[in-house]
């Protein structure tokens, strides 16, 4: 569990800041994808990044259990599945960008996505400093109702 909360406090402010990025500058952010996708170089070297990142979290945190720490998994194993699609066919990885940013909602989409995930990572990461910090008291542990 610590390794697990461990990557939501990492991640977690990661993807809100993304998120937040992608609602308030989302004509940047369409530059920025636009021009990536025109960079072969740079769709390989993301590839290069992204794989060994994915391959990392994957090792470090294969956890299958349906929580919120299966968007830890997932995401390491997106990770290491498209940074290797990148190297291989950097081709379907424009194609796939290409149609899925030529939509003019996809930036609020992904924005929210990004955003919610990330709230979400971060609660879970520093849920118990959120605790301490606001005096929430423990919570108690339910008890069962006997069933004949």
């Amino acid at each position: 569990m610590q390794r697990s909360i461990y990557l939501a406090r990492l991640m977690g402010p990661v993807f809100a800041a993304i998120g937040i990025g992608l609602l308030l500058n989302s004509e940047i952010y369409r530059v920025i994808l636009a021009e990536g996708l025109n960079s072969p170089i740079l769709i390989f070297i993301t590839g290069l990044l992204i794989m060994p990142t994915g391959i990392a979290i994957v090792l470090a945190h294969n956890v299958w259990i349906g929580d919120w720490r299966l968007i830890i998994t997932l995401f390491g194993w997106l990770c290491a599945i498209g940074g290797t699609i990148r190297i291989i066919y950097p081709q379907l990885a424009i194609a796939v960008g290409d149609s899925v940013y030529s939509h003019p909602v996809a930036p609020l989409i992904a924005g929210i996505a990004m955003l919610i995930l990330g709230f979400v990572l971060v609660y879970c990461g520093y849920a118990e400093e959120f605790e301490k910090l606001f005096k929430i008291p423990a919570r108690k542990p339910r008890k069962r109702s006997k069933s004949s």
